[in-house]
């Protein structure tokens, strides 16, 4: 698949009823299948997530920044788009501040608008912050920019790099609208690898897939 056809696929808002009353998408029989596994599939994995200690989640997470820096080379002059970390995701804030000191910028993903794509604010340690959705911080008053690199947190992963995620089809959708493809880096810990999400025509995979032991 090439890249134009790529960026032509963009999700529909799966479980976005649970975000907005009322949605209830036009799905086919095999889709609803699809989805409640993917909604009980994720919530074993958040679960177990949340059952790794705050020690151990450290650990891991300097071991994956140790991967996105051999996954994506020199970041000088690059926008790098993370995260802030939320329900047991690796927490690479240290490693987005090592960006900035080596000549990178960072930004944020913001959630503007339900079913709608993401946008990204330019962020800096130490920037203003303001709760978004579901409470997350995010940049008070950052530009909007267009990233070189996106990592996004998993909720799951399968062999083909297919990312398991919450349910709401942000990233993808973004992923799809973006003007150009940037490289996309899905991050989490190993035993989150799965057989296999079920992907559909809408999702998108990730270029590299980072755990505590490296790329994938």
């Amino acid at each position: 698949m090439s890249d134009d056809e790529r960026l032509s696929y963009a999700s529909p808002p799966c479980f976005l009823h649970e975000l907005e009353p009322g949605f209830r998408p036009a799905e086919s029989a095999e889709w609803r299948d699809v989805a409640r596994w993917r909604k009980a599939e994720r919530e074993r994995l958040i679960e177990a997530r949340l059952a790794i200690s705050a020690e151990t989640r450290a650990s891991f997470a300097g071991m994956i920044a140790e991967g996105l820096d051999a996954a994506i080379g020199a970041v000088g002059g690059r926008i790098v788009s993370v995260y802030w970390p939320f329900r047991g995701e690796p927490d690479l804030r240290p490693w987005l501040a090592s960006v900035v000191e080596r000549g990178g910028r960072a930004a944020l993903p913001v959630v503007v608008e339900k079913a709608k794509p993401l946008t990204f604010r330019a962020y800096g340690p130490g920037d203003p912050l303001e709760k978004g959705v579901w409470n997350i911080p995010i940049p008070a008053k950052g530009e909007p920019v267009v990233p070189d690199v996106v990592i996004a947190p998993v909720v799951g992963f399968d062999p083909g790099r297919y990312r398991l995620g919450y349910g709401g089809g942000f990233f993808d959708r973004t992923l799809a609208a973006l003007p150009r493809k940037p490289l996309i880096i899905g991050v989490g810990y190993d035993m989150q690898a799965i057989p296999t999400i079920y992907a559909q025509a809408h999702d998108i995979p990730m270029d590299r897939i980072v755990t505590q032991n490296g790329a994938r």
